[in-house]
């Protein structure tokens, strides 16, 4: 890491890091139920949850740890927490 004159340097980041390989359980969508409310969104701590075209979410499985905070703070159960196969 280069350190810029007065000491600044630039903000970590794990995206060149794929850290979902450890995830034993798996986010799934239930779009039918989803209203869109972004909670799953701005909850998830890995920033795995992807915005699509249509308004609806996916998640990106490279960085998901399936803590279950999206599934957990869902207000509509649009999001299902399944035992991850490897």
């Amino acid at each position: 890491m280069s350190i810029t004159p007065g000491g600044v340097c630039q903000p970590g980041t794990t995206r060149e890091n794929k850290t979902g390989g450890w995830r034993n359980f798996r986010p799934i969508y239930h779009y039918d139920k989803c209203i869109k409310c972004k909670l799953c969104e701005l909850l998830c701590p890995d920033m795995s949850v992807i915005l699509r075209d249509d308004g609806f979410y996916d998640f990106d499985y490279d960085y998901c740890k399936g803590c279950g905070l999206c599934a957990n703070e869902c207000p509509v159960d649009a999001i299902e927490m399944i035992l991850e196969e490897k």
